[in-house]
């Protein structure tokens, strides 16, 4: 079985800041992770090739220094890793990134499981992973909190759901994306370790991959970040004290005046 996990690099969330110059976050100095939610999606991949067998090759768009979380990957148990960089990548929004990993994937021979984690937290969008699956010409299922798998049948998957959960069962090939219910990451190996500092990156251009420059970075983007911006609360604000009956009846007093 070959399973392809899509994994993204993103900056560390408590270290986040806005620029007040150029309303855009500032990453000098802030530490990039991998993305929390693929974290979940890697390890699922790395168990099922341990009762299934088969091969986990860990996928991220970005710049070089995305190698970094590539190799981190490796050292959790991924076997390889692809690396799809190019400066006409740059921009890209949901609808790009999408054209741009189901090619490279393409190039690479394809996959009979992909998995994804539900949603990157710098964009928050629980695009990339569907849009991915329609691009491939796959099923897919969302938010997977269990997956069931065993050779030569058909995987059950629950969907996490918000009174519950949905039973699926999908046939191979197909496309997960995974909450963090799912399971506990495990840490790094020492072995891990050392084939991860010896791995040879695979790094795959916007050529490599034949891909259409028109569906590349900004070019292919119909959506555009135009500003970011941290609110402000403008709103005043009322202290509301006493009794748990007085406090009742203020509040009752404050929202007739607004009406």
């Amino acid at each position: 079985m070959k399973i392809i996990v899509c994994i993204k690099q993103v900056p560390d969330a408590k270290d986040v800041r806005l620029d007040p110059k150029t309303n855009t976050l500032a990453r000098e100095g802030v530490q990039s992770i991998i993305n929390p939610y693929d974290r979940h999606a890697l390890e699922e991949a790395v168990r099922i090739k341990e009762n299934m067998g088969g091969t986990v090759t860990v996928m991220t768009m970005g710049p070089p220094q995305a190698e970094e979380i590539l190799r981190e990957a490796v050292s959790c148990g991924a076997d390889e890793a692809v690396l799809v960089s190019d400066r006409a990548f740059a921009g890209a929004d949901t609808l790009a990134t999408t054209y741009t990993l189901s090619q490279a994937i393409k190039k690479i021979g394809g996959a009979d499981l992909i998995l994804c984690g539900k949603q990157a937290i710098d964009g928050d969008t629980a695009q990339v992973g569907p849009g991915l699956a329609v691009r491939m010409g796959m099923p897919y299922v969302t938010c997977v909190r269990k997956i069931s798998a065993a050779k030569d049948k058909p995987f059950i998957v629950e969907r996490l759901m918000d009174d519950g959960y949905d039973e699926i069962e999908i046939e191979l090939p197909a496309l997960f994306t995974v909450v963090k219910e799912i399971n506990e990451p495990r840490l790094p190996s020492l072995k891990g370790k050392m084939k991860a500092k010896k791995l040879s990156v695979t790094t795959l251009t916007a050529a490599d991959i034949n891909a259409d420059a028109s569906q590349l970075g900004l070019k292919g983007s119909p959506t555009w970040v135009v500003r970011v911006f941290a609110p402000q609360f403008k709103g005043q604000r009322t202290m509301i004290q006493g009794t748990v009956q007085e406090q009742v009846d203020q509040l009752a007093e404050k929202i007739l005046e607004w009406c």
